[in-house]
């Protein structure tokens, strides 16, 4: 094989190459055309109404947040929600506002003592832009040395929910909603659908929700499961030998003590037919 045709192969592979990230482009635009794009204006109408019957209904559900060094803030809803949409040729995005207001009385009261304590708890209160420090004492250089927290202010969360063409898929994105912190979750064109929407509804509702709890595969399940059923009967085996080993040990402990002979009765009973016969 001379040179052109090494470089007309080359060349082939390359296009060939190339064909197939074409299609892969094509096929992802497709999907997000045909089910991201309208699935995405679907889920800001349901959110739409979602919130619409919350802030009527305003449920009073609590959100607990546990803070490093201080303990459990509690939160009640405010139902003030935002929601905004924004679409571009290749893209769509919900954006989601809400906040929560602290419920002060049913936070504890923590006294921090010590300098280091107290600026460790107001670092804390202040990442988490939480207001709280109250009483305090400042030895004479001006030092603060203790002082009271008691949680007080509002969190705001933030729901986002993002489309691409470029990949066909969606990205959840959830801000103090379970804890100060957020959480991500992307999601294909085959799971992107009302049964979805409804556990995004059920998380922004504080209802019970799977939205987070992950699904195993199939095959991963029948594995697990197998060597939970390898180690049950490991288990039961290795009881069953503790068992037998442990029976063995008495009945040698009896024998020695004269209890009981190896060919079965008590030595004294073997000791009087041994007389009887002399």
């Amino acid at each position: 094989m001379g040179l052109l045709d090494d470089l007309e192969q080359e060349a082939q592979r390359r296009k060939a190459g190339l064909d197939d990230i074409e299609r892969e482009r094509q096929e992802r635009e497709r999907v997000y055309k045909s089910v991201i794009d309208p699935g995405m204006q679907a889920l800001f109408e349901y959110l739409s109404k979602l919130t619409q019957n919350l802030a009527y209904l305003k449920p009073r559900l609590a959100a607990r947040y546990e803070l490093s060094g201080y303990g459990v803030v509690v939160a009640y809803p405010e139902h003030d929600y935002e929601i905004k949409a924004t679409s571009q040729p290749h893209s769509r995005e919900i954006v989601l506002h809400c906040t929560l207001a602290v419920a002060t009385d049913e936070c504890p009261v923590v006294e921090a003592v010590g300098g280091a304590k107290v600026k460790a708890l107001s670092a804390i209160f202040q990442k988490h832009r939480l207001a709280g420090m109250g009483e305090s004492k400042k030895d004479d250089t001006g030092e603060t040395t203790s002082a009271s927290f008691r949680a007080r202010g509002k969190v705001p969360l933030t729901a986002t929910i993002a489309a691409e063409a470029a990949t066909a898929q969606v990205r959840l994105n959830f801000t103090n909603f379970d804890g100060l912190n957020s959480v991500s979750k992307l999601v294909g064109a085959a799971q992107f659908n009302e049964q979805l929407f409804d556990e995004i509804g059920r998380y922004i509702a504080r209802e019970p929700s799977n939205l987070f709890k992950e699904e195993l595969p199939d095959d991963y399940r029948r594995q697990l499961q197998h060597k939970i059923q390898q180690e049950q009967m490991r288990r039961k085996w290795e009881q069953k030998l503790a068992q037998q080993q442990q029976e063995e040990l008495e009945r040698l402990k009896r024998e020695k003590t004269g209890s009981e002979t190896p060919a079965g009765g008590t030595l004294l009973d073997k000791v009087k037919g041994w007389l009887k016969k002399v």
